[in-house]
């Protein structure tokens, strides 16, 4: 819960003058926009993995589909509702609710939501999974990243994160990342934990 009290602190801090964040996808002329994204886990230790995220867009529409996100071999599927407030300040959050289904099954509600300001970058985006066979094994994740970016091709900042998907020294990891991107793809590298047992995530993701 610390972590997202830190997020909403931000998100007013900002508001008084938001398994990574991808680009925004282009919208095609009928209305859809599609993302693909894949985050691969190099984990000390650990068996790496990768995650995959498909998401597609239509006005208010937010459909979502993970897999090892949640938990190593299990999916989601996702629905939301897309909001965006401003344009000097842009805010950007869509509420969702998920079915999680694999090693671990159970029902998600959640978030994704970004904010931006000039150079000043805000991204979050939080699950809590209400387990269907074990409530006591219900968990709280998160991802959320404070980013500066000085061109529109170049982004960089610090990031925290908390999943059960893989064993960590630390409830939650902290880290920093580096991002470009060009047209329509981006690519970006986190590493959490630096001074402990690192763990790298190398992210690409492109929209359609």
């Amino acid at each position: 819960m610390r972590v997202v009290a830190w997020f909403t602190l931000m998100l007013a801090m900002a508001g008084g003058t938001a398994a990574a964040q991808t680009p925004t996808a282009p919208t095609g002329q009928d209305g859809w926009s599609l993302d693909v994204s894949a985050n691969t886990y190099i984990v000390p230790d650990s068996e790496n993995y990768l995650q995959p995220t498909v998401a597609a867009d239509h006005d208010w529409l937010h459909l979502e589909a993970r897999f090892n996100y949640e938990d190593r071999d299990t999916g989601s599927i996702w629905l939301g509702y897309n909001f965006s407030f401003g344009e000097e300040v842009a805010l950007e959050i869509t509420p969702m609710v998920g079915a999680v289904i694999g090693n671990t099954a159970g029902i998600a509600p959640g978030y994704k939501a970004s904010l931006r300001w000039r150079m000043v970058d805000l991204y979050s985006e939080t699950e809590y999974v209400v387990d269907a066979d074990e409530s006591t094994d219900s968990f709280l994740y998160t991802w959320s990243e404070f980013a500066l970016a000085p061109t529109d091709w170049a982004r960089f900042g610090l990031a925290v994160q908390r999943t059960k998907v893989y064993r960590s020294p630390f409830d939650i990891q902290r880290g920093f990342f580096a991002g470009f991107s060009y047209q329509r793809a981006e690519m970006a590298a986190y590493v959490f934990d630096p001074d402990a047992s690192p763990t790298v995530v190398i992210t690409i993701s492109v929209g359609f």
